[in-house]
């Protein structure tokens, strides 16, 4: 369906706009009350990372008048993969302040409001005032149910999408007008049931395969033009080279935007979305232990087997010395049980210590009383025992 435009014309563009953007402006869609809606335009990119990158880019190339960028992290090498707002000479440096910079590169015209916070319940709703649309750019579920809860509140439209591996996903959940995110996803998935991309990785360019069709949407609802993806999921599979577009009904039971709603203000959201599970805070209380203390078992010679319960990609790429891998879902569907010895103690770990929870609340429950995990896995082996190995 088509809808009006989102915001109204700027006053005029100077010579140097009309030059810059002449491209735009031969489009008849477009024209010049078109690129003045742009330049009149504020829009919030929640994250810079592998899809705010290409999302913020593109947006300032475009000639988006003002680009609000919310990041408290800081540029990791890892993230240059994908991350391409980011250069070399900007590891350490705060992601925001290197993504300004790299956007009033692109497009000096353009103002950049920077928010180096921790989008959370408290702030979220007058950040998101200031402006006329969100585009997400995040890779977790408490930060997706807080924008979209925020979103409905205030009545604003949310562009999002989703990266992993080699499949995405986007869409434009506005509630006046057409489901909501919580319409397609009433819940959150169990803890450690989805990986995120620092665990199962993603393709670079997915991102900005992704982040571009989220500009486009952008454009679209601020313009009023075209067909938006109101109603309606983008899934991409970059492997098959497929897109497939999967209508979606607004849920008339959904919890926020249905006809009795029952969120009617911010919730909880790491609660409510749960990082780790109930079972596996309990499963690690009192059988948890570090990095240092596992090298501490290794120098006294004690008799346990060290599991390994990451993704055997992830094993190829650093190990810590006397580990086997033994995936963590062949730890929760009792495929790997009968391998374990019950003699003696199995200690697991992971990357960070999230899966390695989750894995010891099952061989607990199937009577290894004795296992232990390690806080923070093989990036605290890396950071507090062997420096040298790498990290990813």
């Amino acid at each position: 369906m088509s809808l009006p435009p989102l915001v109204s014309p700027a006053a005029e563009l100077t010579v140097d706009e009309v030059r810059r953007y002449s491209r735009h402006l031969i489009i008849p869609d477009v024209a010049m009350d078109g690129q003045k809606r742009l330049k009149n335009a504020k829009v919030l990119c929640v994250g810079a990372g592998g899809l705010g990158s290409p999302a913020l880019m593109y947006l300032a190339a475009a000639g988006v008048g003002t680009l609000g960028i919310v990041e408290f992290d800081t540029v990791d090498e890892s993230n240059l993969q994908r991350q391409i707002i980011h250069g070399q000479s900007d590891i350490g440096r705060s992601k925001a302040q290197s993504a300004r910079d790299a956007v009033l590169e692109i497009n000096p015209y353009v103002t950049v409001n920077l928010h180096e916070i921790r989008l959370e319940a408290d702030n979220v709703m007058d950040l998101f005032a200031d402006y006329d649309l969100i585009v997400d750019g995040t890779d977790n579920f408490a930060t997706r149910y807080l924008v979209n809860d925020a979103c409905v509140l205030l009545g604003k439209p949310y562009v999002w999408g989703s990266i992993y591996r080699f499949d995405g996903q986007a869409s434009v959940f506005w509630a006046e007008h057409g489901p909501c995110y919580r319409c397609l996803y009433p819940e959150p998935p169990p803890p450690g049931m989805v990986p995120s991309c620092a665990e199962g990785g993603v393709l670079g360019v997915l991102c900005a395969s992704i982040g571009s069709i989220q500009v486009n949407e952008a454009i679209k609802l601020l313009m009023g033009i075209g067909e938006p993806l109101v109603g309606r999921l983008m899934v991409y599979d970059a492997l098959e080279m497929t897109y497939r577009s999967i209508n979606v009904r607004k849920d008339p039971e959904c919890a926020i935007c249905g006809k009795n709603p029952t969120v009617t203000e911010l919730q909880d959201y790491d609660a409510f979305c749960g990082v780790v599970s109930d079972e596996a805070v309990a499963a690690a209380q009192g059988a948890t232990i570090t990095a240092t203390e596992l090298k501490e078992m290794f120098d006294r010679g004690e008799d346990f087997l060290l599991v390994d319960v990451r993704e055997p990609a992830e094993y190829g790429i650093v190990k810590i010395p006397g580990s086997v891998l033994i995936p963590k879902g062949e730890i929760l569907s009792g495929a790997a049980l009968a391998s374990l010895p019950q003699d003696k103690p199995v200690v697991l770990h992971c990357k960070s210590g999230v899966r390695s929870a989750e894995a010891l609340a099952a061989l607990k429950a199937a009577g290894f009383s004795s296992a232990k995990h390690v806080q923070g896995g093989v990036i605290a082996w890396v950071k507090q025992v062997d420096p040298a190995l790498p990290t990813y």
